[in-house]
């Protein structure tokens, strides 16, 4: 079960990383990020969260918050997985978390 735990907390942060990234990557490139190999590398990374939450969010949800709600639902669910994750620690025993 802690493998589990630490292999979602896992891919939870890398995909925070990818549209954090994308994001800081997209103000410095300004309106030519889209030609940006580097842009398209992490706009394929990041199209899993942004598909899903797309799929999950209501209509009106313009296209350009997408990426914030996608973060958003992201930090929510790394805050619930380290605290499932500190409860499977406390229960184990600190030297099953080192």
């Amino acid at each position: 079960m802690l493998l589990t735990v630490v292999i979602l907390k896992s891919l939870i942060e890398l995909s925070l990383m990818f549209i954090v990234a994308r994001f800081i990557l997209g103000l410095l490139a300004g309106a030519k990020r889209t030609g940006n190999i580097f842009w398209q590398l992490l706009d394929v990374a990041a199209k899993p969260a942004l598909w899903l939450t797309r799929r999950v969010s209501p209509k009106l949800i313009l296209d350009q918050h997408i990426p914030l709600a996608a973060a958003s639902w992201l930090l929510i669910g790394w805050v619930l997985v380290v605290k499932v994750k500190i409860d499977l620690c406390m229960e184990l025993g600190a030297t099953a978390c080192q």
